[in-house]
């Protein structure tokens, strides 16, 4: 009689224990579960884009100017604003001057006086590249200063070139730099002279 009660008290406490493994296991499943769906977000969203070089064109905030970058490549490939991707450059940032820097943000208009086009080269080929400025509109007979930068990012950020043009007046085109990479991407001359690359890309519609 007593060995009967105490096995019915044995297959009692297997049971719960059954009932609480299994409890718990659904538990850890469910985090699991929400820790992948949480972690997922910040995975995709981790974008790393490849640059070699950076070209950056600045002009006086506010201007309501529009400049344009054009950058050729070793291979007469040219990037402009109405070619944004080569395969190897491209043209990250398109500033029209006064047209479209107002934004809405939380409900109100925002202008953003920043005045800035960027080209990135994310895949250099031996030879050499030339980068020039064309004022493709202008506003007034004053002349606009425009800074043009050129950088190497790796394997450590180094200056190429930096310099100010200055344009006067719509259509004129200026080259500011012209430089050659070697074999092993190296930099291996600069020059300033010129060379107009609006002669050999087809006119399109304002930048």
């Amino acid at each position: 009689m007593m060995r009967r009660r105490f096995n019915r008290q044995t297959k009692t406490n297997d049971a719960f224990t059954d009932l609480l493994f299994n409890t718990l296991l659904g538990f850890a499943f469910m985090f699991l579960i929400a820790f992948i769906l949480i972690a997922e977000p910040d995975k995709q969203g981790n974008v790393t884009i490849k640059a070699e070089f950076l070209i950056t064109v600045t002009w006086p905030d506010g201007h309501p100017d529009d400049v344009d970058v054009l950058v050729e490549d070793p291979n007469g490939v040219v990037l402009w604003f109405d070619n944004k991707d080569t395969g190897t450059m491209h043209l990250d940032r398109d500033d029209r001057g006064a047209v479209q820097d107002q934004m809405m943000i939380n409900g109100k208009m925002v202008t953003n006086p920043i005045n800035q086009e960027s080209v990135s080269v994310r895949a250099w080929v031996p030879g050499e590249y030339v980068v020039n400025v064309l004022h493709y509109k202008a506003n007034s007979a004053e002349p606009l200063p425009v800074t043009v930068k050129v950088e190497k990012l790796n394997p450590v950020v180094t200056l190429v070139y930096y310099g100010v043009q200055s344009l006067n007046g719509a259509g004129m085109e200026v080259t500011a730099t012209r430089f050659v990479l070697d074999g092993s991407g190296a930099v291996e001359s600069t020059s300033g002279l010129p060379k107009p690359l609006l002669t050999l890309i087809s006119p399109g519609k304002g930048s």
